[in-house]
């Protein structure tokens, strides 16, 4: 069964996009994930993934900002023998593409940061924010796990890019935090995470998250009301126990007769209803109704007759 975010990128793959566009999710593809190797004399963009849905958003994003194919190379892993791996490979126009997407130029080497063209565009802002959680991102499925959004990055003013942008066009209230070799970008309410989707495009999966998490919170709410209401009967149960224990008691030591008729009728009617909590009682005790003031008053009494008497 598929994952709850392999479904959220499985929609994001199938989204058209303006070239412009193309080029700002596809920048952020190459800034994350591509390796600049060298094949044949010749200098290459590889981008290497195990979901076909991403290698095939790879290569239309390729045809559409820059007009050519890139080479698709299926292979097989062999130490599990089940899965397949696709290389993406730009053979072409390398140098041409890495400079007109910011990533390398010859004045200031590789540029590990979001360009300013695009953090400056709120349309481009949501393409690479689309392309960097293709390359990196992930999320917890909301019924089963804590809320939590991330996009993992190797370099770490990448990620206080990416925060900027999720904070100041769309109000996500991400947060940085160091990883192991990198840093991520994450978000933790659900609401904001909601929200991501909807910036990206997983309108689907975003609607899916909502029912998901209005689903969880209401079996959590109800869950709360049980819990209360069962501690509730408890506390109800162990009282009644201790009054019906004082009235035995009183009863054992000098008989109920000679208790105060009021007093006398309560005990009496105590024991005849230990289930009946306390408003209950004051509603139903035969010379009733009276307040829960007042059966909490004649308790008290009983109480303390039979603490006398211990």
């Amino acid at each position: 069964m598929a994952s709850y975010a392999s479904e959220v990128k499985k929609e994001l793959t199938s989204i058209e996009v303006h070239p412009e566009h193309a080029k700002a999710e596809l920048a952020a593809f190459l800034r994350m994930n591509a390796v600049l190797s060298r094949h044949d004399g010749q200098m290459s963009l590889d981008i290497v993934t195990e979901n076909p849905a991403i290698a095939r958003r790879i290569f239309s994003l390729i045809k559409t900002a820059y007009g050519f194919e890139p080479q698709l190379i299926v292979t097989r892993k062999m130490k599990l023998k089940k899965n397949h791996q696709y290389l993406v490979r730009v053979a072409q126009m390398v140098s041409e593409i890495m400079a007109d997407l910011e990533i390398y130029s010859p004045e200031k080497g590789f540029i590990t940061g979001v360009p300013d063209k695009i953090k400056h565009s709120e349309q481009r802002s949501m393409s690479y924010l689309r392309g960097a959680f293709l390359a990196s991102g992930s999320v917890n499925n909301p019924e089963t796990s804590r809320y939590h959004l991330e996009i993992y990055c190797t370099y770490g003013n990448h990620c206080r890019d990416l925060q900027e942008i999720m904070n100041k066009y769309f109000d996500l209230n991400a947060k940085v935090t160091a990883r192991r070799s990198g840093s991520i970008v994450y978000l933790k309410e659900a609401e904001k995470i909601g929200d991501f989707l909807h910036v990206v495009g997983a309108v689907n999966a975003m609607l899916a998250f909502e029912d998901l998490r209005i689903m969880r919170d209401m079996r959590n709410s109800v869950n709360r009301l049980v819990n209360c209401d069962t501690a509730n009967l408890r506390k109800t149960a162990s009282a009644a126990a201790k009054q019906v224990e004082d009235i035995e008691l009183i009863d054992q030591k000098q008989g109920l007769e000679s208790l105060p008729e009021k007093l006398a009728s309560l005990a009496r009617f105590r024991l005849q209803h230990p289930e009946l909590s306390l408003k209950e009682l004051a509603e139903q005790v035969p010379d009733g109704p009276i307040s829960k003031s007042g059966i909490n008053h004649r308790l008290k009494k009983l109480h303390e007759i039979a603490e006398n008497l211990r």
